[in-house]
């Protein structure tokens, strides 16, 4: 597995668990989940993580809304909450990382749903993505 893939995999487990447990205090939090992954989060991985973990977070007023918008019949708060997670982590690749390109995100994110998620995953994952995607025109 790539050292990518690995960030973007830990960093679905740490956003599940901000988003299950919405502590006030998510940074001792995400110290815990980066300790007990201490072997994990490389010196290779651990930096795009950490991007996109903050970044969601801190984005998370900008991503959600697109989430809505683009799923159709869905209220962000009823998906379910991996396929939810993998959305936000691409939306914040798709509006902040324009040194990926939106195809490999997009990618990833299906791959990463089909192992995650449910059956259905791989499809409603890349059906409100690239809406977003061709919204944002990238």
């Amino acid at each position: 597995m790539g050292d990518r893939r690995l960030s973007r995999e830990l960093a679905l487990q740490a956003l599940f668990f901000w988003d299950m447990n919405a502590t006030a205090d998510f940074q001792s939090d995400l110290d815990a989940f980066c300790q007990e992954n201490e072997d994990l989060l490389t010196p290779k991985v651990k930096p795009f993580f950490m991007d996109l973990v903050q970044g969601v977070i801190a984005a998370s007023h900008k991503i959600d809304p697109l989430l809505k918008i683009h799923s159709k019949n869905w209220k962000v708060s009823r998906m379910p909450g991996v396929d939810r997670n993998i959305m936000r982590i691409a939306t914040f690749e798709l509006l902040q990382r324009m040194d990926i390109p939106p195809s490999v995100t997009i990618n990833e994110a299906v791959d990463i749903a089909k192992k995650f998620g449910s059956r259905d995953s791989g499809p409603f994952v890349n059906g409100i993505l690239d809406q977003i995607r061709l919204s944002l025109d990238r």
